[in-house]
């Protein structure tokens, strides 16, 4: 005989209220319930199940890559592109950007960078998911991660914040990271400003 599968967590209609509905966590029903939409009755707050837990495995790392993919900038060769550059100006090849920044020296970067981004956007898919199993109502959408990723963490960090009470990290650790990527956009301008001037003379020279 076959064993039944059991009904998984979700919103279903209350067995004991018609036109409610109840939460069941996958083993027996909760005290927790939806009504349904009325305009004559003023608007609830959606709310998670007590308990919710708010983090996932998947928001730390959404979190984190985005830091960590910035220390690629460390490693990029800023010298080897401003002599290119600087060739490309005084010899006429007319070099492009594109080209200077997908030379061999820099694509293996150029490619972390965008296997980042690509993990990062499945990763906020998991993270979304997650959030609805949990029984967290309308979580933010992970589809705002193409656009940015801090968009979707600060997000959901406010909308799990309304929904469970907790939840808001993410958020601070996000515009921390932020800050260390204008650090990181600085320390780019310096040291490629300084590569340029020290390689300058010797192109005016000639």
């Amino acid at each position: 005989m076959s064993e039944i599968s059991p009904t998984p967590a979700g919103w279903y209609p209350d067995p004991s209220v018609p036109g409610q509905s109840r939460w069941w966590d996958g083993a027996q029903w909760t005290e927790q319930v939806q009504q349904p939409y009325d305009p004559a009755r003023p608007a609830i707050e959606l709310r998670a199940p007590e308990g919710t837990k708010p983090y996932t495995a998947w928001i730390w790392v959404i979190t984190l890559l985005p830091i960590l993919e910035q220390s690629r900038l460390l490693f990029i060769d800023y010298a080897g592109i401003a002599e290119q550059a600087l060739n490309s100006r005084y010899s006429g090849t007319g070099t492009s950007s594109v080209m200077l920044a997908t030379s061999p020296s820099n694509l293996p970067l150029t490619l972390l960078g965008w296997l980042i981004y690509g993990l990062v956007v499945l990763f906020a898919y998991f993270d979304w998911r997650a959030l609805r199993q949990r029984g967290v109502p309308r979580p933010f959408h992970w589809a705002w991660t193409f656009l940015y990723s801090p968009v979707y963490v600060i997000g959901r960090s406010v909308v799990v914040r309304r929904r469970t009470g907790s939840g808001i990290a993410p958020m601070w650790v996000t515009i921390a990271g932020i800050g260390l990527s204008v650090v990181a956009v600085i320390y780019v301008v310096v040291v490629t400003m300084s590569a340029v001037f020290q390689l300058m003379p010797s192109y005016v020279s000639n």
